[in-house]
C-alpha cells in the first residue's frame, strides 16, 4: 500500500532535476550573448561634434552658413552642418580639429555663444535605446593631453588657521573679552593669552569650534591654545584632494572634453588625461587655475585693507558672507549698460544667508574679493587677492544677482567657468606636462591590433594542427573570449582601453590557450589510461579545473594589487589582465566544456555511440 506513494515521489523528483540539467547551459548561452551584445557598439565608433548655442536673441540671427564658412576661412573644413532652432551642430573632417575649432569660437564668441565638443553615438537606435557604448579610448590610443598637478594641502591648512585667528579676534570682540592677546605659534597654533579669568571666553571657544567642527583647544594657565590635531589634519588633507579631483572634474566637463580621466596619483599629486585635446593652452589655463570668490562687508574700523585699482583702498571684514562653494550656476553676460557681467545662481544654503545678510544690509556696500595662487620665484605658493566689485544691496538678494564691472567678456566668461565647475580651496601646480599627437594614437592602435591579430593566427594554426578536433574548439573558445572581454569593458563605465590595455588583450589569449593545453593534455593522459573519449573528457575537465582555478587567482591577485596601486597605463593593462582572467576561466572551461561534450556525445542507439570507446580525441 506504501510502495506507490513512495514510487510517485521518487518519479517527481527525477521530473524536477532533468530541466536542471539544462539551466547552467541556459545561464552560460544567455551570458555569452549578453556580452556579444555589449561588444556590437565597437562596431560603430562614436563621431565628435561641435555644438554651437546662441545665448540671446540677437545672437541667434547669425545664420549657419556664415558660421561654417567663418571656420571653413580658419582652415576647419565643415563636412557636415546641422540647425535646430538656436542650436548649430557641425562635423569637421578632421575630428582632431575639434579642439582648435572650439577654442577659436571661444576666443571670438566668448558671450554670444556657447560652445562644446559633444559624442554622438553612430551605433543602431535598438543599442543606445540599451544604453550601450564602445570602449572608451585612453590618452595613448585616442592622442591628446596629460598634466600631472601637485596638490598644496600644507598651505591650505595654513590659511584654515589663519581663517581661525581671524575668527577668534572676532568673536572676542563680539562677547567683549579685554585684555587678550592672540598670536600664531611655530606649532601653528592659535594662542589665546587672557591677563584674567573671564567667563566669556568659554563662549568665544564655543562658538570657534561650532564654525571649526574638528577644531580643538587646550586651556593652560596663560590662556588657551587653538589646534588642530593630527586625525584632523589628516582628514582636511583628504577632503582637499577630494574637493581637488571634483573640481578638476567638473572644469573639465565646462571644457566640454569627453573621456577624460582624473584620478589621484601619489599622496598630493592628481593624473589629469585629456583625450582627444591637441592644444593645451585654453586647458591648462582653465584647469591649472586656483581661483575663489568670497562676498565681504566693508568694516571702517581694523579688517583686512585692499587696494583698488584706481590708487584707492577700501577695509573688509575677515569674516565671509558667502564663498564660492555655494554658487550653483554662473554665466557670462551683459549689465544693463552692456558691459561684460557675471549671473550668479545660488543653492539653498548660499541663497538663504546671502537672503539673512542682504535683509539686515539695505543700503550698504558689499564686496566681491577674487583671490588666486601663483609660484613666487623661490617655488613657493603666493594667495593674491583682488576686490573686482564694490556694489551697493540696494534690495534684499536671493538665489540670483549679478558681478558688474568686469574688464572684458573674456574675463567673464572664463570667471564662469570657474565659478560654475567650482574653486579651488588649495593651491595646485602643473609639476609635469605631455602632449600625444592624433597620429601617434591611431599609430598605436593600429600597431596594437596587429600584434593581436598575429597572435591570434599563429594561435589559431597551432591548435588547429596539434589538437585537431579539440583545436577548432579551442579556437572557437578565443574568439569567444575576445568578445566576452570586449564586451565586458564595454558594459563597466570605468573601463578604459590604453595600449598596455592591447597587450593585456594579447597576454589574456595566451592565458585562454594556456587553460585549454593543460585540459587537453590532462584528457589524453586520461585516454592513454584506455578510457573512453566521454569519461575522458569528463575525468579530464574534472582534474584539471582546480590546478587552472589556483593558477588564475594568483594572477587575478596580482592584477588587482596593480590596479590598486597604479595609475594611468599600468592601471589600464591591470584592468585588462583581471578581466580577461575571468573571462578566459568562463569559456575556457564552462563553454569549452559544453562544446566538447556537444560533439562528442552522440545520440543513443547510433553506431557512433556504439564504436565511440575506440575513438580518439
Amino acid at each position: 500500500m506504501n510502495s506507490l506513494p513512495n514510487f510517485s515521489a521518487k518519479q517527481a523528483d527525477v521530473n524536477r532535476t532533468q530541466p536542471r540539467k539544462w539551466l547552467p547551459t541556459l545561464v552560460m548561452i544567455f551570458t555569452l550573448l549578453l556580452l556579444a551584445i555589449c561588444a556590437l557598439p565597437n562596431l560603430y565608433p562614436e563621431q565628435n561634434n561641435l555644438i554651437v548655442s546662441a545665448t540671446s536673441p540677437q545672437t541667434s540671427s547669425l545664420s549657419l552658413i556664415t558660421l561654417k564658412d567663418k571656420l571653413n576661412q580658419q582652415g576647419f573644413t565643415v563636412s557636415q552642418a546641422k540647425q535646430a532652432g538656436n542650436t548649430l551642430q557641425l562635423t569637421l573632417e578632421n575630428s582632431n580639429q575639434n579642439a582648435a575649432a572650439l577654442n577659436w569660437l571661444h576666443q571670438h564668441y566668448p558671450t554670444d555663444f556657447e560652445s562644446k565638443i559633444v559624442s554622438k553615438a553612430t551605433s543602431p537606435y535598438w543599442l543606445q535605446a540599451l544604453g550601450l557604448a564602445p570602449i572608451k579610448l585612453g590618452l595613448d590610443l585616442n592622442g591628446g593631453v596629460l598634466f600631472v598637478l601637485e596638490v598644496d594641502s600644507d598651505h591650505a591648512l595654513n590659511e584654515r588657521i589663519t581663517q581661525v585667528k581671524q575668527q577668534t579676534k572676532s568673536a572676542l570682540r563680539h562677547h567683549q573679552v579685554r585684555g587678550a592677546r592672540i598670536e600664531l605659534n611655530n606649532a601653528q597654533q592659535v594662542v589665546i593669552h587672557v591677563s584674567q579669568a573671564n567667563d566669556n571666553l568659554a563662549l568665544v571657544i564655543k562658538d570657534l569650534k561650532q564654525t571649526f567642527t574638528d577644531l580643538s583647544s587646550e586651556t593652560n594657565s596663560s590662556g588657551v591654545n587653538l589646534f588642530f590635531n593630527p586625525q584632523a589634519q589628516q582628514a582636511f588633507h583628504q577632503q582637499v584632494m577630494q574637493q581637488a579631483i571634483t573640481t578638476l572634474r567638473g572644469r573639465i566637463s565646462e571644457l566640454g572634453i569627453t573621456e577624460a580621466v582624473t584620478q589621484r596619483q601619489g599622496s598630493h599629486k592628481i593624473r589629469v588625461e585629456l583625450p582627444g585635446v591637441q592644444d593645451p593652452t585654453a586647458a591648462k589655463r582653465i584647469i591649472g587655475a586656483t581661483a575663489s570668490l568670497d562676498f565681504h562687508a566693508l568694516q571702517t574700523i581694523g579688517g583686512t585693507r585692499y587696494t583698488l585699482e584706481d590708487g584707492s583702498s577700501l577695509s573688509l571684514n575677515p569674516n565671509v558672507v558667502l564663498s564660492g562653494q555655494h554658487i550653483q550656476g554662473a554665466q557670462a553676460s551683459r549689465d544693463e549698460m552692456g558691459k561684460p557681467a557675471v549671473q550668479l545662481q545660488l543653492d539653498g544654503i548660499g541663497a538663504t544667508k546671502m537672503t539673512a545678510f542682504s535683509k539686515k544690509n539695505v543700503g550698504q556696500p558689499m564686496a566681491t574679493v577674487f583671490s588666486e595662487y601663483y609660484k613666487d620665484q623661490h617655488g613657493n605658493s603666493v594667495k593674491k587677492s583682488k576686490v573686482i566689485n564694490v556694489a551697493t544691496i540696494t534690495s534684499v538678494l536671493g538665489s540670483r544677482f549679478s558681478i558688474t564691472n568686469m574688464h572684458s567678456p573674456q574675463a567673464a566668461q572664463e570667471l564662469a567657468l570657474l565659478l560654475r565647475a567650482g574653486s579651488l580651496i588649495a593651491p595646485v601646480t602643473i609639476v609635469h606636462q605631455q602632449t600625444i599627437g592624433p597620429s601617434l594614437g591611431q599609430a598605436n592602435i593600429e600597431n596594437g591590433f596587429a600584434a593581436l591579430a598575429l597572435g591570434l593566427a599563429i594561435t589559431f594554426a597551432f591548435m588547429a594542427l596539434w589538437y585537431r578536433k579539440m583545436g577548432w574548439i579551442a579556437n572557437t573558445v578565443l574568439l569567444l573570449n575576445l568578445i566576452c572581454l570586449i564586451g565586458l569593458m564595454s558594459l563597466l563605465p570605468g573601463a578604459v582601453l590604453t595600449l598596455p590595455g592591447i597587450a593585456g588583450l594579447v597576454l589574456t589569449i595566451g592565458m585562454a590557450v594556456d587553460t585549454n593545453v593543460i585540459i587537453f593534455e590532462r584528457i589524453k593522459e586520461e585516454q592513454t589510461l584506455g578510457r573512453s573519449p566521454l569519461l575522458a573528457l569528463k575525468t579530464g575537465y574534472n582534474k584539471a579545473f582546480h590546478s587552472i582555478v589556483d593558477a588564475n587567482i594568483t594572477t587575478l591577485l596580482t592584477a588587482v594589487i596593480l590596479y590598486s596601486i597604479g595609475y594611468g597605463p599600468i592601471k589600464g593593462f591591470a584592468l585588462t589582465l583581471g578581466l580577461g582572467i575571468l573571462t578566459s576561466l568562463f569559456t575556457g572551461v564552462f563553454v569549452a566544456k559544453t562544446l566538447s561534450f556537444w560533439l562528442y556525445r552522440a545520440p543513443k542507439n547510433s553506431p557512433t555511440r556504439a564504436h565511440s570507446a575506440g575513438e580518439t580525441l
